[in-house]
């Protein structure tokens, strides 16, 4: 510890912590503190959360057990007591064209609540948050704002990229080799090579897909430190900004800033702007708005799609262009992107952010370098609106939204094939009973229906691999990966399962997408959905217990963020005022 670092002064009487280590009737509470080696110098210091997702269920996570122990020199430099606990993960990579889907954004729900509740529990003072892969960042944030102490969230970072036949390739890949292989484009050896070389290092999927995505956001909405999320994660110098992630939540501490002072309707804009510059996650249309029902905001689907749409495309970045994670961290990393939009008019500049500072001030001696082309001037763009677009129609009156980053044709006409299942959607593929001109409807996958909102990376990813990735669309009311490409258009809403248009559609039915102009219909008239929707019913799924089960009870639906609780307009106090 500095010998020149002067001690603050921090007020227990005010803090969370008074209610587990301050009086005579705390000491059976301080005993525990003791059992584990704290001093009592310790014990009467904040008590700073550092919460990881660390688990060996995947190369996202694994680094992250690491970077806390750097998040608490820092915590512990600046005169804080760090804590560590551990939440869970469920991993899409591993999770993906199974059952074990369902689990998926379920566990988005579950890390913000199980980190609220051990800080609760505990009575933490402030709140240091790792993570690594798709739903645990959003999660993690979640919970930030959820709970309003102060608060920063460090990325676990990306993984290095794989190099097979002279390409840079990601997890990606692997997916669109298993069309290609089904289709007799690529031998059993080729698809073994390219799966033991596509990963080869700890960190999250390596394009702009949802963890880079998120981590995107977790540097626009000002949640994290400035470049934190850049270095991939092998690199050790992750470990300094774990550090200083340590240091900054202890100066907020002392500051009084909290998450919803940094949370805020401009700052959800910023954060929606870089999505959409980026050619990132559709995801964020679910989890945009899920972190701001947490503060109070209303934010929804709607508002974020406004956004892609104002918005240009500027970084080429896989699945969409040509470039992954490290090669924009190469080039200067999330900041370029941050920079060019603010000098360009597109940011909101004055929002504050967890240095103290403001989004502006963090950014105003970033150089936007020019020998390049990851990322292009925001007033040059590779095309002039977003690369993500919300469409509406009679297919979707609550809405839908499709990544056209990389797009050659943004509208689509054909048939309907009708599935009521991601399961038999693949299985129609790989047996090759789809054919181009054809647009697939997966239904009974959103939020209630499936329970759980699956992604189809592994329809979309063999549609690929078998070549019609340019000529099917698929439209479906659950989710999609950040990295599926191709004319995919995600959270129908009104899923099947409330009796959405997208439960009416039989075989045949004649489907309009239409990206440019934001339209997704059916060629029905309201007379004959009307009269279909007389003879729906009501269908039941598999999982009538656990956590399933309750998750379906409590979801609302995907364009306001697919919530399970009443968020902060509800609240009638917050756990930093307790």
């Amino acid at each position: 510890m500095p010998d020149d670092m002067k001690r603050p002064t921090f007020d227990k009487s005010k803090l969370p912590s008074r209610h587990t280590t301050v009086g005579p009737e705390r000491a059976p509470h301080r005993s525990y503190y003791y059992a584990m080696g704290m001093t009592e110098e310790e014990i009467n210091q904040p008590f700073v959360g550092v919460a990881t997702c660390w688990n060996e269920a995947a190369p996202c996570n694994i680094t992250l057990n690491r970077q806390a122990q750097a998040v608490k020199t820092g915590v512990k430099a600046a005169f804080g007591s760090p804590r560590e606990f551990t939440t869970i993960t469920v991993t899409d990579g591993i999770a993906m064209g199974h059952e074990g889907m369902k689990s998926s954004l379920v566990s988005r729900d579950i890390i913000a609540d199980s980190v609220e509740l051990t800080m609760r529990g505990h009575c933490y003072d402030a709140l240091v948050g790792l993570a690594g892969c798709d739903k645990s960042l959003p999660g993690m944030m979640m919970a930030m704002i959820r709970l309003n102490v102060p608060s920063v969230f460090l990325y676990g970072g990306t993984i290095l990229p794989g190099r097979f036949q002279g390409r840079d390739v990601t997890v990606v890949d692997v997916f669109e080799g298993v069309g290609m292989h089904a289709a007799g484009k690529m031998s059993s050896e080729e698809l073994h090579e390219l799966e033991c070389v596509a990963c080869p290092s700890a960190g999250s999927c390596g394009g702009q897909f949802t963890a880079n995505t998120m981590a995107c956001v977790s540097e626009a909405i000002g949640l994290a430190l400035p470049a934190s999320a850049g270095a991939p994660a092998p690199y050790e110098s992750r470990d300094a900004y774990a550090e200083a992630s340590g240091r900054a939540v202890m100066n907020l501490l002392a500051l009084g800033i909290r998450p919803r002072d940094i949370v805020t309707r401009k700052s959800l804009e910023n954060a929606a702007r870089v999505v959409a510059a980026t050619g990132g996650s559709t995801n964020a249309g679910l989890h945009l708005p899920a972190m701001a029902h947490e503060a109070g905001i209303e934010f929804t689907l709607d508002d974020v799609v406004k956004i892609f749409k104002e918005t240009p495309y500027i970084a080429s970045l896989k699945p969409g262009g040509k470039y992954v994670a490290k090669d924009l961290y190469e080039i200067g990393g999330i900041p370029i992107v941050i920079k060019t939009l603010l000098d360009h008019g597109f940011l909101h500049g004055d929002c504050i952010t967890v240095t103290g500072k403001t989004l502006a001030e963090n950014h105003k001696d970033v150089v936007f370098p020019t020998n390049q082309d990851v990322v292009v001037p925001a007033n040059k763009p590779l095309t002039p609106t977003g690369g993500v677009v919300g469409l509406k129609g009679n297919l979707a009156p609550d809405g839908a939204i499709v990544k056209v980053a990389g797009m050659k044709t943004q509208t689509f006409k054909g048939p309907a094939r009708v599935f009521d299942c991601e399961d038999d959607a693949f299985a129609a593929v790989v047996n090759k009973k789809i054919k181009a001109g054809d647009v697939i409807v997966i239904r009974y996958e959103g939020p209630k229906g499936g329970p759980g909102m699956r992604e189809m990376l592994s329809t979309t990813a063999a549609l690929y691999g078998e070549g019609l990735g340019e000529t099917v669309a698929l439209i479906t009311d659950g989710r999609f990966s950040g990295g599926t490409r191709g004319f995919c258009v995600g959270h129908v809403g009104p899923e099947a399962a409330v009796g959405g248009p997208i439960g009416l559609l039989k075989d045949g039915d004649i489907i309009v997408l239409d990206a440019v102009k934001g339209i997704l219909d059916v060629e029905l008239s309201d007379a004959e959905l009307a009269e279909r929707r007389k003879a729906w019913k009501p269908r039941a799924h598999n999982h009538q217990s656990g956590a399933l089960w309750k998750y379906a009870q409590l979801v609302g639906p995907a364009h306001l963020g697919a919530l399970t609780h009443g968020g902060g307009k509800a609240e009638t106090h917050t756990y930093a005022d307790i």
